[in-house]
């Protein structure tokens, strides 16, 4: 006896959709558009920094505040990403514009990395997907822990780095008094969660955009 149900299948698989390739070509407009919101970003993260000058403190809220004013423009940019390769050139310039501006080489390592991952969580949701747009952002925040790393490795040194003199024996005084690698890494968890409410934050202020982007 014949199993007919064996040789004649009473269903077909579904389609699945098949995900876009992990191919990198820039046309102009990607380029300008990395450019452009790459430098917006490190302007409005770098101003909200320059307020740590006032104290130690006033220093470790700024980075979280920043991850929140700063995920508008980047979730803006993400509207704009249509394949793979933008959101890692992002965070490569984002990094070298603050290697020039004096942060460890360190912290350049970092921000490229958790840039790539960045792209990864992009490139997993098809570059479609607004909820991987918000989990990119959250982890490419998560480069705040990299200036921090030559202060993990070497406190003293830290201290007497031209940077921290540059501010006045008396707030490096206050910082050597106050700040620790408790609040340091405190202040790189809040940074990250700041980064998922910044990302849920510029979704809602661009939802139009996104829309229009195709993100659902």
């Amino acid at each position: 006896m014949t199993d007919h149900t064996l040789s004649s299948p009473t269903a077909t698989p579904a389609r699945v959709k098949a995900r876009s390739p992990f191919s990198v070509r820039f046309s102009a407009r990607d380029l300008l558009n990395v450019a452009i919101f790459a430098v917006i970003y490190f302007v409005i993260v770098f101003t909200i920094a320059m307020l740590g000058i006032i104290s130690p403190v006033v220093m470790l809220l700024t980075l979280p505040l920043s991850a929140i004013a700063a995920g508008i423009p980047y979730m803006l940019f993400l509207t704009r990403v249509r394949h793979a390769g933008m959101a890692a050139l992002f965070g490569l310039v984002v990094a070298l514009l603050y290697l020039m501006m004096g942060q460890p080489w360190q912290s350049t390592l970092v921000t490229i990395g958790v840039s790539a991952l960045a792209e990864l969580i992009l490139w997993a949701g098809d570059y479609r997907s607004k909820w991987a747009t918000i989990w990119a952002y959250t982890v490419f925040t998560a480069w705040s822990v990299g200036p921090w790393v030559p202060f993990f490795l070497d406190r003293d040194a830290y201290l007497h780095s031209s940077s921290m003199e540059g501010m006045g024996p008396e707030y490096v005084a206050a910082f050597d008094q106050l700040v620790s690698a408790p609040m340091v890494l405190g202040m790189v968890v809040a940074t990250v969660v700041c980064g998922f409410l910044g990302g849920l934050l510029g979704t809602r202020m661009l939802g139009k955009h996104f829309q229009k982007a195709g993100l659902a």
